[in-house]
């Protein structure tokens, strides 16, 4: 495997610092912490977050997931100066993460503005092993004379959600003059948070300790020769009341036990986690673009570090665990964005993130029968307790004054089929037939029932009315297609699962096909087109050239009302591409061109996933080069030169979307019906590509260039369908392309063999 690579920021740039803070974040599924500098910024926004650990502070407010007390923040004086890039002068800077090991390094010279140079190096990372454990160290070097250092850091709990305070202070102690600890609950009692952290330093160093306001503060002070380096080593450890054998006593125990091994060994330790990762899951390209593996990497290491794989009752927000946005929630973006990486990567943690869906199914039943429907409407947004966590209204609209009704919860109803999908697609890919007993098949049932009772009566046909599809520029429309589509497929497998795998339940089997045999399925036109609702094509078009240059910002929404776009063929994203994505083998060729064809002018891609699922159903109509343009625009989602583009935490949906784009576009790496099904469709400027995946129990590597196809399977037989061609390999075996395919008219477009 060839060396990883790291993401540098090469400058200090105080514009950008809640960017960086996001970008480089550290996590390991349980924990997520902010790359934030060590010194304090004021528009920095520092955080760290905890998988779960959600909590509404009034009646009034959100349930959100915490901003948690700060362990690594320091005071640094320098010969009396306080340490800060915003003064003096910044001799050299460089911060690097290795992706390799997870490891953030700081390395930059100063300038105080006592003319005194001080080199500074400071490092972290969060350990892939131990997930509650937090270690940091930093080394500050005299280069003029010696030194007077002076750092004060511990643990402080003045950290809020932008000013809400969601923890109250219940103990702060100091153990043996050395081991500081917090002990914090919830306002509403449900949940309590035990931190422990250990400052190492110098013999010769002085130490004292003092709690006030809401801190808790161990003061180190030393001095130091010149060229010497004054080091501090702090090492945290970070423990909830929903872990296992939580209490606050073996918190400390956790904390002693990892002072002991060192930063370097725990690094070492923490490697080793990562390496398997990387071992089981990187995607390698060979390309013209050195960004284009950095994309790969830096959404791979942030799809690790989202992704819970310590409790079924936590799934992935949709900033992940980098940021407040959202207030933590979690969205239909898991199950179809993040759920098939963790699907052929880590089924494991795919198995977790649909049983999350499971445990919640209590909620989604109450919502059901709430809005007087019956089987299980899963909530738009969700947190722990599986009720609806969305906002009944948005922001105050800074021209009217009033605050707009957010209609997702009413009518986005979508999530539902959504979950139904990956439930199968989970089936396919691991063969998992107890999840599916246990958990898949009452999950299936239970959605498929929702549209049952979902759909009304028009003149002898099922249709679904007042819905919101993934495009949330259209709201309050009959039949989009999107959503229509994908209930059917739902009540579909339901049918399909309960017959095989469940004890035969008639009156739903009954109750399902009459269903499947009237919903009304929006049909082609002559020109090849599906309607995106039945109002769309009704509707008038303006040019949209000045927003789409503006795409991500949602600027059309300060020119036009709400209402006046939703009167408008305009898109967020295209929900009958989006379709085409999902189901792919419900189309045809033409249909598939046609459609991209007719709504990417009229998409403003203003959601973070719109350009990716362009680039997938580009590729799958053969149009490579274009398909290439819309990935790596998605690439530059968060790691675009735009400065705020991530102030609030990464778009966690837009990483799977990055997987998604090289692995079903370019490799053409697909499930579907049943199969493993491979079309590969590589952009000129890729040489080749490779990447490891588990399909039912077995563990492939694919290597594929322009001309070839290599497959190697670590044990049995792995049976697969390349173009049309049904092909079983043992072993490794190498094929050529042109035994598959065929190129048409030059074109790039490969046509399939006939076998």
């Amino acid at each position: 495997m060839s060396n990883l690579t790291l993401l540098s920021e090469p400058y200090f740039c105080p514009h950008r610092l809640n960017k960086y803070a996001t970008l480089m974040a550290a996590g390991n599924g349980y924990l997520g912490l902010r790359a934030c500098h060590e010194e304090a910024y004021t528009d920095q926004t520092r955080g760290m977050y905890l998988a779960g650990f959600y909590h509404r502070a009034s009646a009034t407010e959100t349930t959100e997931l915490v901003n948690l007390p700060d362990v690594l923040q320091m005071r640094i004086e320098l010969d009396g100066q306080i340490f800060t890039l915003l003064s003096g002068t910044v001799v050299n800077y460089r911060r690097e993460l290795n992706f390799a090991n997870g490891e953030l390094t700081r390395r930059l010279e100063w300038l105080a503005p006592n003319g005194r140079r001080y080199r500074i190096v400071c490092q972290r990372f969060l350990s892939a092993k131990r997930l509650s454990l937090v270690c940091s160290r930093i080394a500050i070097t005299p280069l003029d004379d010696a030194a007077c250092v002076t750092i004060s850091t511990g643990i402080d709990a003045t950290q809020t959600n932008s000013g809400r305070q969601h923890l109250n202070e219940t103990s702060v102690r100091v153990f043996e003059q050395r081991y500081l600890q917090g002990v914090y609950t919830t306002l509403d009692g449900s949940k309590e948070l035990t931190i422990s952290s250990y400052c190492e330093v110098a013999p010769q160093t002085e130490s004292s300790f003092y709690a006030k306001n809401r801190r808790l503060t161990q003061h180190c002070q030393g001095r130091v020769a010149k060229g010497e380096a004054f080091e501090l080593v702090k090492t945290s450890w970070i423990a909830c009341s929903s872990d296992e054998h939580y209490r606050p006593d073996a918190a400390l125990a956790e904390l002693v036990a990892c002072v002991a091994p060192g930063y370097e060994q725990l690094l070492s330790e923490s490697a080793l986690s990562w390496q398997s990762y990387w071992q089981s899951s990187r995607v390698v390209v060979n390309s013209r673009d050195d960004g284009d593996q950095r994309a790969l990497d830096f959404a791979l290491y942030h799809l690790f570090a989202m992704t819970p794989g310590h409790s079924e009752r936590c799934s992935i927000a949709a900033k992940g665990l980098t940021g407040e946005g959202y207030k933590g929630h979690i969205f239909w973006d898991t199950e179809v964005f993040l759920l098939p990486f963790n699907l052929l990567t880590r089924p494991a943690a795919a198995r977790q993130l649909l049983s999350y869906r499971w445990h919640n199914l209590a909620g989604a039943r109450a919502k059901a029968l709430e809005n007087g429907y019956q089987g299980a409407l899963f909530p738009w947004e969700s947190a722990w307790s599986g009720e609806e966590e969305t906002p009944e209204f948005a922001a105050i609209n800074i021209r009217t004054g009033l605050r707009q009704k957010v209609a997702s919860a009413l009518a986005e109803h979508h999530l539902v089929a959504d979950i139904a999908w990956a439930v199968d697609v989970f089936f396919q890919a691991t063969g998992d037939k107890a999840f599916m007993h246990e958990r898949g098949v009452t999950l299936l049932k239970e959605t498929a029932r929702f549209w049952i009772g979902r759909a009304v009566e028009v003149n002898g046909r099922l249709e679904i009315h007042d819905v919101i599809g993934p495009d949330e520029y259209t709201e309050h429309v009959n039949n989009n297609a999107y959503t229509n589509y994908m209930a059917y497929h739902n009540v579909a497998l339901a049918v399909a699962y309960v017959q095989r795998l469940a004890n035969d339940d008639g009156e739903f089997i009954s109750q399902a096909k009459d269903f499947l045999s009237r919903l009304w399925l929006p049909q082609a036109n002559e020109a090849q087109l599906i309607g995106q609702d039945d109002s769309f094509f009704s509707k008038p078009t303006i040019d949209l050239s000045k927003y789409k240059a503006q795409q991500g910002s949602q600027a059309i929404l300060l020119d036009y009302s709400r209402a006046e776009v939703n009167e408008m063929q305009i898109l967020k994203q295209a929900d009958v591409v989006m379709l085409m994505y999902m189901l792919p083998w419900l189309f045809t060729p033409e249909q598939l061109e046609a459609n991209l064809d007719y709504y990417e002018p009229r998409t403003i891609h203003d959601s973070s996933l719109s350009k990716a699922i362009h680039g997938v159903v580009a590729a799958r109509c053969g149009r490579t080069a274009q398909a290439y343009r819309f990935w790596q625009q998605a690439c530059l989602i968060d790691l675009g030169d735009e400065p705020h583009s991530c102030d609030d935490g990464i778009h966690a949906a837009a990483t799977g979307a990055i997987w998604l784009g090289a692995v079903q576009g370019f490799a053409g790496l697909t499930i579907g019906q049943g199969e493993l099904c491979l079309h590969p469709r590589l952009p000129e400027n890729w040489q080749s590509i490779s990447l490891p995946f588990i399909w039912q129990g077995t563990s492939v590597l694919l290597t594929l260039t322009h001309e070839t196809i290599a497959v190697s399977v670590a044990s049995g037989v792995l049976a697969m369908r390349i173009g049309e061609q049904q092909v079983a390999v043992r072993g490794s075996e190498t094929f050529l392309i042109s035994d598959f395919f065929t190129p048409v008219n030059g074109s790039g477009t490969m046509q399939e063999v006939q076998p």
